[in-house]
């Protein structure tokens, strides 16, 4: 929910009137995809970055317009707090060496940005959840200064009627060490800004759409595993991928008698395999009530009949405060219009070479199950999909998924026999070259061969500092600036010794 809303409040007639819009954009897009004239330009990688501000100590730094400001570059934008920014990296092919090519160019604009981060008193920090946050940081006053921040905390407080909880049960750092949990409650929407993640873009045809959703839903339990970077919240050590379960809870607009009812969360994985695009924007209208029920003028079938280009507004509006871990996306560009995929289950970091492999693999393997002759998903449920991705939150890479043809097994084994070849293929039919497949595919075979990832190396870090008598907070501001130091290294997390 990127675009800008005024401070305001809503009546009941705009909500009356949002409704109406949303359903007027629906049948719009109805009567688009019926006519096939969306654009499909070669697959382009596209991504997002979410970022952590810290300053000297390593504890956040709520400095983000001061940070924009000496950035001076429209690729970098505010976030939901004042500890966030965000990178969003303008879309190329996949094919020859152009993820290769990004990677050098992300590296440089990340470089530059955190000089002139420092200039300012902050550094920046890629890593899934900062593990210095703490309680008294998800306060209004940390709230971003846009006002769609605080409009939508009010929003969600509103439609919830109630305070945030966030409970979870966590894991023991070591054999023996005890277990520990989570159980707070914040007044505002900011421990969604603790969740900072990496968003992979793919724009598809509107044929295809349903095959590579499917296939994206089916690999999400997958992709968490392998790239889990997420195990401290608020001093705790909870899950290895615990952003998935502090952002379902802390934009969770349901009161505990909705959730005993089955109302469905605003953060969702779905309920189904689809068969058309349409399908999800129609769900997101049928089920959720608005959160921002911002209305314009315009009349998309009066546009389409001028021969013009709708935004679509309120369609959209309304879809970026519904958040599906793959997202669809109606978007307009350069006089025309186009959809696309947008993968949210991926974890920031932790370094620059981990992010791209973590796409490639993505890119590769999703092409290569979407366009299988006997589709993946007809061959396991789609419950097996979503309790995959929790799986993999809670245990990372040593949890257990289920596959089909092979039942219950660790995501370890699994990539290196199956997954691996696949995801191959995929790169092989965009174009990619063999250094390109061979360079970052290597670091997810790397990572399962070492069983390293983000996840594993922070909770050993901290396990093995509070072993020598570091208090909790030590250790984890100590494990902060090691993580920091081989982050900018630029050397990809298997390479990192505990």
């Amino acid at each position: 929910m990127g675009d800008s809303v005024a401070v305001q409040s809503f009546s009941r007639q705009d909500r009356t009137l949002f409704r109406s819009k949303v359903r007027r954009c629906l049948d719009a897009l109805a009567s688009m995809l019926a006519n096939g004239q969306f654009d499909v330009s070669e697959p382009q990688l596209g991504l997002e970055i979410e970022l952590n501000l810290v300053n000297d100590r390593f504890e956040p730094a709520m400095s983000n317009e001061k940070v924009l400001e000496a950035i001076a570059s429209p690729a970098f934008q505010t976030e939901l707090g004042q500890f966030n920014v965000e990178i969003n990296v303008a879309p190329r092919p996949i094919t020859t060496g152009n993820i290769h090519e990004l990677e050098k160019v992300l590296r440089a604009a990340l470089n530059a940005a955190d000089d002139r981060a420092h200039d300012v008193g902050c550094g920046l920090a890629m890593i899934g959840m900062l593990p210095t946050l703490d309680e008294h940081h998800f306060t209004e006053e940390w709230l971003s200064k846009d006002p769609r921040y605080s409009l939508l905390g009010q929003q969600v407080l509103a439609a919830r009627g109630e305070d945030i909880e966030l409970r979870l049960d966590g894991h023991a750092l070591s054999d023996g060490g005890r277990r520990e949990t989570l159980d707070i409650v914040c007044d505002t929407i900011l421990p969604e800004a603790a969740c900072t993640s990496v968003q992979l873009h793919l724009q598809v045809p509107p044929e295809e759409f349903a095959s590579y959703w499917n296939s994206a839903q089916a690999i999400a339990g997958v992709q968490v595993a392998l790239a889990a970077n997420s195990p401290f919240f608020a001093g705790r050590a909870l899950w290895h991928e615990t952003r998935i379960p502090m952002f379902e809870q802390a934009t969770d607009t349901r009161s505990q008698e909705l959730k005993n009812q089955g109302v469905r969360p605003r953060v969702w994985f779905g309920e189904r395999w689809v068969t058309s695009i349409f399908d999800l924007f129609e769900e997101n209208s049928r089920y959720f009530p608005a959160l921002l029920p911002v209305s314009s003028d315009e009349d998309p079938f009066e546009v389409l009949a001028r021969g013009g280009i709708p935004t679509l507004s309120e369609l959209r509006m309304h879809n970026g405060t519904v958040y599906r871990w793959n997202r669809p996306i109606y978007d307009t560009q350069d006089g025309g219009y186009h959809l696309r995929l947008e993968n949210r289950v991926l974890p920031a970091g932790p370094s620059i070479a981990d992010v791209l492999a973590d796409a490639a693999f993505y890119y590769g393997l999703v092409r290569s199950l979407a366009e299988a002759d006997r589709p993946l998903w007809t061959q396991m449920t789609f419950d097996a999909a979503e309790e995959n991705l929790h799986s993999a939150a809670r245990d990372g890479i040593e949890s257990r998924l289920y596959w089909p043809g092979v039942g219950w097994v660790g995501p370890r084994e699994l990539v290196l026999r199956r997954l691996l070849p696949l995801a191959a293929e995929g790169l092989d039919a965009y174009g990619a070259t063999s250094e390109v497949r061979d360079r970052y595919l290597g670091i997810i075979e790397q990572r399962c061969l070492t069983g390293r990832n983000g996840a594993t190396w922070q909770r050993a870090h901290v396990a093995a500092r509070e072993a020598a008598g570091e208090s909790r907070s030590q250790a984890l501001h100590g494990m902060l600036g090691e993580y920091l130091e081989r982050m900018h290294s630029g050397e990809p997390v298997h390479t990192w010794e505990p």
